[in-house]
């Protein structure tokens, strides 16, 4: 496939049902931290974006959320995907994006990097999508806090070695601090900065 197709390829089929499909899944699982949640809406963004990783982009970015994108994701085709299918422009800066989309097996910056937000609008911060190996099999972690009845167990394979290091970091700035959609395949698993992980 051409440059030119990439760009104008891979988006949802039925655009609004699938946006509508997709946002519910995503806000299921923030309402759940932890929970797989599968999405029935697929997007075939250009390499090296994931499935499940485009399908968010193509649901939560416009043209009013700066995008940043890891280094091999800016030097693809992604960058005019997104721009033609959302609207959303890709900045340089880590601290002016709402949303960041890092690839399977890139290196994932560190969160404080990102924007926070304020004290006053926490909300102005970064959504950071990562895309790994897998959702489970990995080193187990436990997860409690807001919308977890019991403590669950997380397991993603890909992730750094240093992201409870930089979990812990995150949680400790509260009501500041990023909010992680992990992706793998047609599966996310969302954790806000509200929660809470540890080693089993």
């Amino acid at each position: 496939m051409n440059p030119h197709s990439q760009i104008y390829a891979g988006a949802f089929t039925d655009p609004v049902f699938a946006a509508q499909s997709v946002f519910r899944t995503l806000m299921d699982c923030f309402a759940r931290p932890g929970t797989l949640g599968r999405l029935s809406a697929s997007a075939t963004p250009p390499s090296p974006l994931g499935n499940a990783s485009g399908a968010v982009a193509l649901t939560l970015c416009d043209h009013d959320t700066p995008v940043w994108l890891s280094p091999a994701l800016s030097r693809s085709a992604v960058p005019q995907w997104i721009a033609f299918h959302t609207g959303a422009c890709v900045t340089d800066a880590k601290d002016e994006a709402r949303f960041a989309f890092v690839e399977k097996g890139a290196a994932v910056p560190g969160f404080d990097q990102f924007a926070l937000g304020t004290q006053e609008y926490p909300d102005r911060s970064t959504t950071l999508v990562v895309e790994v190996e897998t959702l489970t099999g990995g080193a187990p972690l436990v997860a409690r806090g807001p919308g977890i009845k019991e403590p669950i167990i997380i397991a993603p394979i890909g992730l750094p070695e240093v992201f409870l290091d930089f979990w812990v970091a995150n949680r400790a700035i509260f009501p500041r601090g990023i909010d992680l959609v992990l992706t793998a395949g047609d599966a996310v698993l969302c954790l806000p900065r509200t929660t809470k992980l540890e080693r089993e």
